[in-house]
């Protein structure tokens, strides 16, 4: 590094060509812009980095080996060299054949993990043929009543050679229960089943709003969840904690950094007060986090998370595992940023995002199809995002080396200035009694809002430029092809749901779901009942019901 002489050298030289070569250019011309920040505001971006910038980096301490701690530079010591990222599609279309047609064509072009997406109905419990269902089934993913339909997305896709991440939340367990189970009928053992929940219930207080039950059960399934995969299946991510859609809700990088460790902390919190050790549920969790388009902003995002998220879990745990502070994350290109103007604009950006978060060291990674501004994505767009993802690893070189960008004056600088704020967010936090009292206050929630209202006037008033929407513009409709689900879809499977309760034991049943309500009137883990439930082909709406007669349904501000 350079010494103290050093660095006065620089800040003199600097200062000479600023005076020399840039003020009179400045005097001149100007600059584009008065000031120039980040993608989201949060930090300013100087016109020249420097040593100075980076003078009191420590190299052990503050970045380490990749592997080592604090894992800045990543949590495996060789990178993508030794295992490409896993690729992923997010899938699931209308009903359940249809979608493991759509599996069955991924695998066949090389996606190396499944991403599985819910319908509406699904993710907010209900069953295709609840009233409150009515217009929904299977438009924004598969739906999935009963076991009978996990079956048939998974038919012929083998569970111990696959790794899948769900999408799914409130209802998560009754998901995994299903996931469990078919890998039962399988044959699998369940040590082998591999994949995620995203199981993370303040973000949908906070962004999403695809909750059912009040934060108090939810965090008792959570830790239930916690508890079984521990000794039943260790290589399951038991919860996704996302920051994907607080970003997509309009919060800043930072934000969305301090709001997705905010969360952490409190489900770690929340299972060692339930009675579990850190290092029994630790390494499996996971995160979520967005990849947005200024790349650099991105890059430092990832690599403060994961030094940050060390730190926090060894000063205030104190693990025996090394791997309880290993933050391993998914990543997914920015569905907010696509643009249903000139949508071929999309493939761009979502290169562009997706070269940020192999740059920034992501676990997995997810590309959005370019028309997923207007409609489910078709399979020609499902392809060229995944061949995005095989560009980017086998023909780019941004996979040859570890956290290539280390080093960068300005990446370095921006990586320190990231973490800074996110902190100062979390100090905050912290004074109003932690997440999951700052969301019940709903402050979590005024605060991204503010920032989604600030960058929305930016653009209106053209102080941020979207391509093709308020500056390049052409006058033309989309013109695309794009997947509909028609009510014929919808009425076929809410045909198939009859089917399945007709044929079904309904004495076994009705005993299930009863031993399930006594289970939740108690301290008793849940998930062997919920388990035990769908196996008799009990729906998500029968079993999520149980639970909402007994935990009540959350609304903000009280539950009812």
């Amino acid at each position: 590094m350079f010494d103290q002489d050093d660095l006065e050298e620089i800040r003199a030289s600097k200062a000479e060509w600023h005076e020399e070569e840039v003020a009179p250019v400045l005097e001149r011309f100007g600059e584009r812009k008065e000031t120039f920040t980040t993608d989201t505001g949060g930090q300013e971006v100087d016109r020249l980095y420097t040593p100075v910038d980076v003078a009191d980096l420590d190299y052990q301490e503050d970045l380490g080996n990749p592997g080592e701690p604090p894992y800045t530079r990543g949590v495996y010591s060789t990178g993508y060299r030794g295992r490409l990222w896993t690729m992923r599609q997010y899938a699931g279309f209308s009903t359940p054949e249809d979608t493991n047609e759509r599996y069955h064509y991924l695998l066949d072009e090389g996606q190396t993990g499944l991403s599985m997406a819910f319908d509406l109905p699904t993710q907010m419990g209900y069953d295709s043929d609840d009233p409150m269902a009515a217009g929904e089934v299977g438009k924004a993913g598969v739906a999935i009543d009963s076991l009978s339909d996990m079956e048939t997305v998974f038919d012929g896709i083998p569970l111990d050679e696959v790794s899948t991440s769900m999408t799914i939340n409130a209802p998560a367990s009754v998901l995994l229960a299903m996931y469990i189970a078919v890998g039962d009928q399988q044959g699998v053992d369940r040590s082998e089943l591999r994949g995620t929940i995203q199981n993370d219930l303040l973000k949908e207080y906070i962004a999403r709003n695809t909750y059912i039950y009040p934060p108090e059960p939810s965090m008792r399934i959570i830790t239930d969840i916690f508890e079984f995969c521990a000794s039943e299946t260790p290589k399951f991510n038991t919860i996704s904690i996302s920051g994907y859609h607080i970003r997509e809700a309009g919060s800043t990088a930072a934000q969305e950094l301090a709001f997705t460790l905010g969360d952490g902390i409190e489900y770690v919190e929340t299972a060692i007060e339930a009675g579990l050790d850190v290092d029994e549920f630790a390494p499996q969790l996971s995160f979520f986090f967005n990849g947005h388009n200024n790349i650099f902003e991105e890059v430092a995002k990832f690599r403060a998370a994961r030094r940050m998220w060390h730190d926090i879990i060894e000063e205030r745990f104190d693990p025996d595992d090394p791997k309880s502070k290993q933050l391993k994350f998914h990543t997914q290109t920015a569905g907010s940023m696509l643009t249903a103007q000139q949508i071929e604009n999309n493939v761009v950006r979502v290169a562009y995002q997706a070269l940020a978060a192999v740059l920034g060291g992501t676990q997995s990674l997810h590309t959005n199809g370019k028309d997923e501004a207007l409609a489910l994505p078709t399979e020609e767009s499902v392809r060229t995002a995944l061949r995005t993802q095989q560009i980017l690893a086998h023909e780019s070189g941004a996979a040859d080396t570890i956290d290539p960008l280390a080093g960068s004056y300005y990446v370095e600088s921006l990586t320190d200035e990231v973490e800074e704020e996110a902190y100062e967010i979390l100090e905050e936090v912290e004074e109003r009694g932690g997440m999951l009292e700052a969301v019940e206050q709903q402050w979590v929630q005024r605060q991204i809002q503010d920032t989604a209202f600030d960058r929305q006037k930016e653009i209106e008033e053209k102080e941020r430029i979207i391509v093709g929407v308020n500056e390049f513009e052409v006058d033309e409709d989309p013109q695309m092809d794009v997947e509909e689900v028609t009510q014929k879809d919808q009425q076929r499977q809410i045909d198939s749901l009859e089917t399945v309760r007709a044929e079904r034991d309904d004495k076994a049943v009705d005993a299930k779901l009863e031993a399930l309500r006594e289970a939740a009137q108690g301290e008793e883990n849940l998930m062997p009942r919920i388990i035990e439930a769908v196996k008799v082909y009990a729906t998500v709406g029968e079993i999520c019901n149980v639970m909402r007669d007994e935990f009540g349904e959350y609304q903000p501000g009280g539950t009812v």
